[in-house]
């Protein structure tokens, strides 16, 4: 039998050079909710860098490990370690068969890679990824569109958004800010 972990809300939100990134602590296996505060995002390189995950738990910290790597051999240059971790997820035969996601942000730049091996840069600085995060990217684009909050209130208010409507997110979040 296949027991798929659902559920995640990550949210990254950056307004100048204040970037945050927050995330829920439900993991739920099918109907029933196993923890309520998992840590699903990490810094990295020197606290440089803030890095979500959605998906496989041990996927996403393979990933997590493969990106951190990256970032030490390039020096903290997000951009070329996405790119890299990219060409890598799409051409080794273990990394191709990996179910997650990760948001990596920094101050200039942030990132989606998707479970294809895509780099994803933002039209505007909002991603979102996992069950709940089309509800917390709606919410924080309108917040963002329409408010001065900073970007930590948009987080904050948007995963609460999405807490209330999707049942694989909690109301436990963390939350880290770079930049503040």
């Amino acid at each position: 039998m296949n027991q798929t972990i659902h559920g995640t809300t990550v949210l990254c939100v950056r307004r100048g050079r204040q970037v945050v990134l927050g995330a829920d602590g439900q993991v739920t296996l099918q109907n029933t909710v196993l923890k309520h505060t998992a840590r699903k995002i990490r810094r990295l390189y020197n606290d440089q860098v803030l890095a979500g995950f959605a998906g496989s738990t041990s996927d996403a910290f393979s990933l997590l490990q493969r990106f951190e790597a990256k970032l030490e051999e390039y020096h903290g240059n997000i951009s070329r370690a996405a790119v890299e971790l990219s060409k890598d997820w799409r051409t080794d035969k273990v990394l191709r068969h990996l179910e997650a996601m990760l948001i990596v942000a920094n101050a200039e730049k942030m990132y989606l890679l998707s479970g294809t091996g895509d780099i994803i840069e933002p039209d505007e600085d909002v991603l979102a990824i996992g069950s709940g995060g089309p509800y917390a990217q709606a919410a924080a684009l309108a917040l963002v569109r329409e408010t001065t909050l900073g970007p930590r209130a948009v987080v904050e208010k948007a995963l609460a958004i999405a807490a209330g409507i999707c049942i694989y997110t909690n109301d436990r979040f963390v939350i880290e800010e770079l930049g503040a």
